[in-house]
């Protein structure tokens, strides 16, 4: 299955429309239903989503705030075992629950890549979990040590349990698809990171971050 977030206003931005027909063509070579496709943008207009629609793909109906599985925010976002509870949060929360999941994030914020990483924050739930978008090394490089671990401590603790590969470059599309990869979580590579990384399982709340460059639930 795919999930896609931040495409953005296809119908007035030629760079949207590309990464849809990019999304659609990427549906068709993996042979993934288009009903096995579920989008999610606050900025969609209702024309937009009736598109999406015709086309055969699903809507995410709201922002997602769920906790990672088997987990539940306590004081600060520490877990505690519910399986599957909803909290107030941030948008990107989407727990993978067993089954192979394709993330479609072009030029989507680093908050989203961190939250969806919380979201499925184990070697068996990562192992399972494909994210087309934003190089995890090219935001390695271009923000400070501190900055990374503080506010995107996932994507940071991930680091050397990723691979990725960056999409080939096209003078005609070097706005559609720069500084974009594949990313993938080979299994040994997970268990090889060792145990306090697992252990833990802290919300992100990016109460310092100064750019957070994602739209928090009920600011749609």
């Amino acid at each position: 299955r795919c999930v896609c977030y931040g495409l953005g206003r296809f119908g007035r931005c030629p760079i949207a429309r590309y990464q849809l027909a990019f999304l659609l063509l990427l549906l068709d070579e993996l042979r993934v239903p288009p009903a096995r496709c579920a989008l999610f943008d606050p900025a969609f207009s209702a024309r937009e989503a009736a598109a999406l629609r015709a086309l055969g793909l699903c809507l995410l109906p709201e922002n997602e705030v769920r906790t990672p599985p088997g987990h539940t925010a306590g004081p600060r976002g520490r877990g505690s075992a519910v399986m599957g509870s909803v909290v107030p949060g941030q948008e990107g929360k989407h727990g993978i629950e067993g089954a192979a999941t394709l993330f479609y994030m072009v030029h989507c914020g680093k908050a989203l890549y961190n939250n969806l990483l919380w979201s499925n924050w184990s070697p068996a739930a990562l192992s399972k979990l494909v994210i087309i978008g934003n190089s995890f090394r090219g935001i390695e490089e271009r923000l400070l040590s501190r900055i990374l671990e503080r506010d995107y401590s996932y994507i940071a603790k991930v680091l050397k349990g990723v691979e990725e590969v960056a999409l080939p470059s096209h003078p005609r599309y070097l706005d559609t698809f720069n500084d974009t990869s594949v990313h993938w979580f080979p299994l040994d590579k997970l268990q090889e990171l060792s145990p306090e990384v697992w252990d833990f399982v802290e919300e992100p709340l990016y109460q310092d971050c100064e750019d957070l460059e994602i739209i928090r639930k009920g600011e749609e």
